[in-house]
């Protein structure tokens, strides 16, 4: 039997850009625990506005960016929005199937073949 991943690298598209200009692109996302998902529901903020559920769930899971020292609520809503896409994307992919990988097919021979998905990015 393998090992859990529990941590998960990435590299924005774009990236987050501090209050000094500093771009950060390069991350880490651990998997979500139940108490991540059900904690945020009695914050002020998710209560008024649901969909703000997605921001504070990131801001617990994604333990680096580039060298910021807190990944906070506030550092996830300055994210551009294909960045922020793309970490709602790998957060589905690694808490329902364990992995960052994306099953691609090859369009010519139809070879099908696993991408991981923090090599995208590069």
């Amino acid at each position: 039997m393998g090992v859990l991943q529990t941590e998960h690298d990435f590299v924005l598209p774009m990236g987050y850009v501090d209050e000094t200009g500093t771009l950060h692109k390069e991350g880490k996302m651990r998997l979500a625990t139940a108490a991540d998902e059900i904690l945020p529901m009695k914050d002020p903020r998710v209560q008024s506005n649901p969909a703000y559920l997605t921001v504070i769930l990131l801001s617990r899971v994604v333990t680096r960016l580039g060298d910021l020292k807190m990944i906070t609520p506030k550092v996830i809503e300055g994210l551009f929005s294909g960045d922020f896409a793309y970490l709602q994307e790998m957060y589905t992919r690694i808490n329902q199937n364990g992995s960052n990988v994306i099953r691609a097919v090859c369009p010519k021979c139809e070879h099908k073949f696993d991408v991981e998905m923090e090599s995208l990015g590069e």
